[in-house]
């Protein structure tokens, strides 16, 4: 394969067939902006149309895993810097049209292609994983997490009815995911695994081994089985509504930020916003 260079991921094979992608963003807590989508969809198709991978890792260069969409902006940088895959219209776009079309294409979009890969993913989870850091876990077929890993989606603080890959019933059961949204309480490692959303909690100190562990005992088996039982999973799962729940929710997700524009002039509530956040979107009110 040919060496590529990221800005925000790093890329390794700790194992002949096992890739691992890190997210590299610390200061920003992993935070997920423009760049770091682009360099994770680039290194998973990497690590995909490698043959003698495997097994895909995604994990988070420490403290935390993911702090979700990074809020303060993309750096200076636009839709126009990076492969744009979609085809909806350019995020430039005037009014809802152009937030659909971002959202669709590095939220839902990307989030929906990394969870069909045809290879086996695993999740690497510590410290805080945060609305669209779920999304980035999610997209994985197992979540190993630190003991210290705490989940949370506080999007319905901002006026907005969760995250755009909105898997919380899958995850955690409907009445689970209500109360969960309707707080936005942490959720433990430990509940997360009673929940079915962990597949395993270990020690922080032995996170990256027994996620390596886990990788190299699924990496044994044949190939192709391997992705057809991948396959036949998400099947079952899609036949059981999940793509057109989550199509629906991303409809009302949609609704929910014409409602704030219309009320607040930006597409969130700004009261559920952090101070530091709030007063970028009211600096440029009426143009995000």
């Amino acid at each position: 394969m040919t060496e590529r260079s990221y800005e925000t991921v790093t890329y390794d094979m700790p194992l002949p067939a096992v890739a691992r992608i890190t997210m590299n963003r610390p200061k920003e807590r992993n935070a997920q902006n423009l760049q770091l989508t682009y360099d994770l969809n680039a290194a998973f198709d990497r690590a995909a149309q490698d043959d003698q991978v495997k097994v895909i890792i995604l994990a988070g260069s420490d403290p935390h895993f993911s702090a979700g969409h990074d809020l303060t902006g993309d750096g200076g940088k636009t839709w126009r810097d990076y492969p744009v895959v979609g085809t909806w219209c350019g995020f430039d776009c005037d009014g809802a049209e152009g937030r659909m079309a971002r959202e669709q294409e590095i939220y839902i979009g990307m989030t929906e292609r990394w969870r069909n890969l045809p290879k086996p993913t695993i999740a690497q989870v510590q410290g805080k994983c945060i609305a669209g850091g779920l999304m980035l876990a999610w997209a994985c077929d197992l979540i190993v997490a630190s003991d210290d890993a705490e989940f949370r989606d506080p999007v319905l603080e901002m006026g907005v009815c969760g995250v755009e890959f909105f898997n919380h019933p899958w995850e955690v059961g409907v009445r689970k995911a209500k109360e969960w949204l309707f707080t936005s309480d942490w959720l433990s490692a430990a509940e997360a695994k009673a929940l079915g959303m962990v597949n395993q909690v270990v020690p922080r100190a032995e996170l990256a081994q027994a996620v390596l562990a886990m990788a190299e005992k699924i990496a044994r088996k044949p190939s192709f089985a391997l992705k057809v039982t991948k396959e036949a999973v998400n099947q079952c799962q899609d036949h059981m509504g999940r793509r057109l729940g989550m199509l629906q929710a991303f409809s009302l997700h949609q609704l929910c930020h014409s409602h704030n524009m219309q009320k607040f002039g930006i597409p969130v509530d700004p009261q559920g916003l952090p101070p530091v956040v709030r007063e970028r979107f009211m600096a440029v009110r009426g143009k995000v």
